[in-house]
């Protein structure tokens, strides 16, 4: 049942951090089990963050290489900012699973696998000549089998449940492992179980008996030679929850729309890896949300439109393909200068390309992608909680300036998860939908300017005297009758890039860590954040002049940039692209920038930009 086993030491060892994996066939709940660990983790304290991995293919043939499922988490009594470089310790459900997985895995890292999965069968679906767990490739490794599935099945004897059902439950027999290998407490599943199949007594009590199982076995039989403690973190004072970076992007708008005093609408055509942002605000009617799930993505950007136009804050949630439908809806909005928000929870392209994994890869075209001269707002998360933050702050611009904007999400921000403090309402940032009211009617004209931010009213359609008409053709200005005007169309199209640019001057201080001059400067947007900053505060440790300056504002940029980019020998541009954000700071702002550029679905590593880091400052030497 097990390998290479010494006696279990009586007292856990603590960790500051720790990287696990999870892996399996997509049927095997490989996302459930990380889920719930995730949770376990979070309630006792821990800082964490985690990268849900699977693929595109409901169910990709069982035991295939393509249909491997993974989720990764790194938790710690630290502070967590990415899902690590490599794991610590992998459980692989099947040899597909470890084939995968195991060059990720640290040298020396721990290897728990289901024995009995490594049938004849399926070591040939993973392309084995021989059993890895016997013909010692895996030397170097602490290498643990355990026959999850007969010892699932053993303790489900008495179950009602067919053997499909009971082989199922397998997972929470590894869960129940891993729980004791990490000091984990099992009373969260119990009771999310006990909610979960609250309907189904019999799987209830069938993966409640499979999870103390597996916890028992580790315990009696000494699985492992060593067992592991993690402090709780020292973290803010606060109320916190465990949150997606979807779920996080949903309360986001709910709560900028609350704070407007509007109804939020949401316009969607399900597509991932955006889809949770239209589960979530489905549920929150109590909250003045209204949901429609369209025909199509351009359906979707239009009953947005409209629900702006009819006073509530209109949003839209897409990816990649969905972005580029919604360029003509999205240049109508900047026409009749309405609220909209665009989320684009970005993922690997071109075309569907890879549907279930990261990338940002889309900000060329929502810089571009709409016919004229379209200059809008674009505003990037940079983790899973602060996309509740950005997303607010995307609907404070679109109201505040009466524009689209474009909300920068990702597949890793977006499904990845970590703990949230939960803002006092007082302290979110006032938003004023500032409608105009009929008081106003006396020598109103719909294209009229605010002076500050030169935004036109926004107007509720019925309000007495205030009728007017909006729509795709040119606007003459103050009138907003259509207008053929050649010096009215140079004069508009200049006023709605001004206005945009206006936002500059209600930016707050760049996000800087280091210092304001130095040899070599990181530049990042979106999900590097975390690789970046810990790639930036190992080598400033080292005492390398190295700053990392983090952009919420991606267009227009902060006005301050380019002075900081000037008190820097060197530049380094780390996405997840082949080199998008690198043009438009090379355009803006003339300097000779070096990118570090991966597009293999995955974040960056800290390894990796680290290396980038030290070739710039000895590249030369």
């Amino acid at each position: 049942m097990t390998e290479a086993v010494l006696q279990t030491s009586q007292t856990p060892e603590e960790l500051a951090s720790v990287v696990v994996r999870f892996a399996g066939d997509s049927g095997d709940g490989v996302q459930l089990t990380g889920s719930q660990f995730s949770q376990t983790s979070a309630l006792a304290g821990n800082d964490i963050s985690t990268l849900p991995d699977y693929p595109a293919e409901i169910r990709a043939p069982t035991g295939t290489l393509f249909g491997v499922s993974g989720y990764q988490l790194q938790f710690g009594s630290v502070a967590i900012r990415t899902p690590g470089d490599e794991p610590d310790a992998l459980v692989a459900f099947n040899p597909a699973a470890l084939k995968t997985n195991l060059a990720g895995l640290r040298r020396g890292g721990l290897i728990v696998v289901n024995s009995d999965a490594f049938t004849s069968r399926n070591l040939t679906k993973a392309g084995y000549e021989s059993n890895p767990l016997e013909d010692g490739s895996l030397v170097g490794y602490q290498l643990v089998t355990v026959a999850m599935t007969e010892l699932t099945r053993l303790a489900l004897a008495d179950s009602p449940l067919g053997k499909t059902d009971k082989d199922r439950a397998k997972n929470f027999f590894a869960l129940g492992l891993v729980y004791f290998l990490y000091s984990r407490d099992l009373t969260h599943t119990i009771e999310w179980v006990k909610a979960k199949f609250a309907a189904r007594s019999d799987v209830v009590e069938a993966n409640i008996k499979a999870l103390k199982t597996g916890y028992n076995f580790a315990e009696t039989t000494q699985t492992f030679v060593s067992t592991f403690a993690i402090r709780e973190a020292r973290i803010a004072p606060g109320r916190y929850r465990n949150l997606t970076g979807n779920v996080a992007t949903a309360l986001g708008f709910v709560a900028a729309a609350r704070t407007a005093g509007v109804d939020l609408f949401l316009g969607s055509y399900p597509i991932t890896p955006a889809s949770d942002v239209l589960h979530t605000l489905s549920s929150m009617r109590a909250q003045g949300v209204k949901t429609l799930q369209a025909e199509d993505e351009i359906a979707a950007v239009c009953a947005a439109i409209g629900a702006s136009y009819a006073g509530s804050l209109g949003i839209c949630s897409t990816s990649g393909p969905g972005l580029a439908l919604k360029g003509e809806a999205i240049g109508l909005a900047l026409m009749v200068e309405l609220p909209l928000v665009v989320i684009n929870v970005q993922r690997g392209g071109p075309s569907t390309g890879l549907p279930t994994k990261t990338e940002q890869s889309d900000l060329m075209i929502a810089m571009y992608g709409r016919n004229g001269d379209s200059p809008l707002p674009i505003v990037a998360a940079s983790s899973p909680a602060d996309c509740f933050a950005a997303a607010y702050e995307a609907a404070r611009i679109s109201i505040k300036w009466r524009t689209p904007v474009i909300f920068m999400s990702d597949g890793y921000l977006g499904n990845g998860s970590e703990p949230w403090k939960i803002p006092e309402a007082a302290n979110l940032p006032p938003i004023d939908a500032a409608f105009l009211g009929s008081e106003a009617k006396d020598g109103f004209q719909p294209y009229s300017r605010d002076p500050e931010t030169l935004a036109r009213p926004w107007i509720k359609p019925g309000t007495p005297g205030l009728e007017h008409r909006i729509g795709g053709l040119e606007k003459e200005h103050l009138t907003g009758n259509v207008s053929y005007d050649p010096a009215n169309h140079q004069f508009m199209c200049e006023l709605r890039r001004d206005k945009v640019l206006r936002i500059q001057a209600d930016m707050g201080p760049l996000d800087l860590t280091g210092e304001r001059t130095g040899e070599v400067l990181a530049i990042g947007w979106g999900s590097t954040r975390g690789a970046i900053a810990t790639a930036v505060e190992a080598a400033q440790a080292e005492g390398k002049k190295v700053s990392h300056c983090h952009l919420r504002h991606i267009h227009p940029l902060h006005p301050d940039l380019g002075d900081l980019i000037a008190g820097f020998d060197k530049v380094l541009v780390p996405e997840i692209n082949l080199g998008q954000l690198i043009q438009l700071l090379r355009a803006e702002f003339l300097i000779d920038a070096t990118g570090y550029n991966r597009v293999t679905g995955q974040p960056l590593s800290v390894r990796g930009i680290r290396e980038a880091i030290d070739d710039l400052l000895y590249g030369d030497l």
